[in-house]
């Protein structure tokens, strides 16, 4: 079967199960409105959907006068899909339903650096997905920090967790059986945001998140920008200095290495802010507890993260950033010294951007992965390839035996 899609149309196909399978039966009106599109675009998604028999017409609704609407729902509301987190000490995973809604989540722990890592990723991943409903599982996603080729091979370089050309997705589906799509973490996150989160509304916008490490994902008409090689997003390796501290990727002075979490506590233990084995957690409280030289650290962090984001937003021009990841937990710390840089840095008609910050949880990331699966079926830049085509295969099979 023919994928039908374009480039700004891949992900409102996902976005239209997502809507019906969160809050039920909706018409083509109301679909329209709630997502963003023009009622003609709509129609026309519908069209496809309900060709491929994903969608059904149901009931008309009530009218106030005029043609009755022909309300739509899913025909396969029991799909699901597996999202994995993969960092350096554990893996987080993730069930989720067609609409993204977290059915179980669990979390294990996982050395990136054993011999082995590859038999106890898929171990782990196989004992998870026993514990499921058995309900029809689409595909399983996959983030990782670092950079993807494409999201359908999966050949993983990740600094953080010491692998180099991993061939990741090659990997998982002969072990496992299933689909999968492996993509950065930050641009699972950002396609999260644009099925479920405040992207819904808007076509372009930044998804930057801090924490162990700093990214970003930048989502351009509708779709998350991956560019030559996957490395699209990469804000935490822009140089800061020729000179300055050694970074993970192997370089110097590059942001991550000054305002990255093993960046803030290295500064706070030199400073005697926390003892020499105190992390994160103890520099948080810190300046929660008003020492001044851990709000300092903050702040300062804030500021060289808000010039540099405003570079990024000069070069990309997005509607709207969402800052998101473990470091928002000390937001109104980061916030004073971000606050005043970014704006300050921004050409005058930017400056009143929207930045929102959204709560963090660790399952975040592994949400974001399955987002991935339940995006794929109609990835319009083909980066999923095969897997992409029998992720939408195992959806158009379940809501035809229904």
């Amino acid at each position: 079967m023919a994928i039908r899609s374009s480039t700004r149309t891949d992900v409102n196909r996902s976005a239209i199960l997502a809507q019906l399978g969160a809050n039920g039966p909706a018409s083509r009106a109301d679909l329209a409105r709630v997502l963003g599109v023009s009622p003609a675009l709509m129609t026309q998604l519908v069209k496809d959907l309900l060709a491929d028999g994903l969608l059904v017409e149901l009931e008309q609704a009530p009218s106030n006068g005029g043609r009755p609407a022909r309300m739509l729902g899913l025909a396969a509301s029991s799909s699901r899909a597996i999202g994995v987190k993969v960092v350096a000490d554990h893996v987080a995973f993730v069930e989720v339903g067609i609409d993204g809604r977290v059915l179980r989540s669990a979390s294990e722990p996982f050395d990136a650096t054993s011999s082995t890592y590859l038999t106890e990723l898929v171990e782990r991943i196989r004992h998870f997905i026993s514990g499921g409903s058995g309900a029809t599982l689409l595909g399983v996603g996959v983030g990782v920090p670092g950079s993807v080729d494409l999201p359908g091979s999966g050949v993983v370089d990740a600094p953080q967790l010491g692998w180099s050309g991993v061939e990741l997705g090659g990997a998982l589906r002969r072990a496992l059986g299933l689909p999968v799509i492996v993509e950065n973490n930050v641009n699972a996150l950002a396609v999260a945001e644009r099925l479920f989160g405040l992207g819904r509304s808007h076509d372009n916008f930044l998804v930057v998140t801090i924490g162990t490490g700093i990214g970003a994902g930048i989502v351009v008409e509708g779709s998350v920008l991956r560019a030559a090689s996957g490395g699209a997003g990469e804000i935490g390796h822009i140089p800061i200095s020729d000179d300055g501290p050694r970074c993970s990727c192997g370089n110097d002075g590059c942001l991550e290495a000054y305002i990255g979490e093993a960046a803030l506590v290295a500064r706070a233990r030199e400073l005697g802010v926390i003892s020499e084995t105190a992390g994160v957690a103890a520099l948080q409280a810190a300046a929660e507890a008003g020492d001044e030289r851990a709000a300092g650290i903050y702040g300062a962090a804030g500021a060289l993260l808000g010039r540099t984001l405003a570079g990024v937003v000069h070069t990309i021009d997005p509607a709207f950033v969402v800052v998101l990841g473990e470091g928002t937990a000390a937001w109104r710390h980061w916030s004073y010294g971000f606050e005043p840089a970014f704006r300050s840095h921004l050409l005058r008609h930017r400056r009143s951007l929207p930045v929102e910050v959204e709560t963090w949880q660790d399952e975040s990331w592994a949400q974001g992965a399955a987002a991935l699966v339940l995006a794929t079926p109609f990835d319009a830049a083909g980066d999923s390839g095969d897997q992409g085509r029998l992720i939408r295969a195992r959806l158009v099979e379940q809501a035809a035996r229904l």
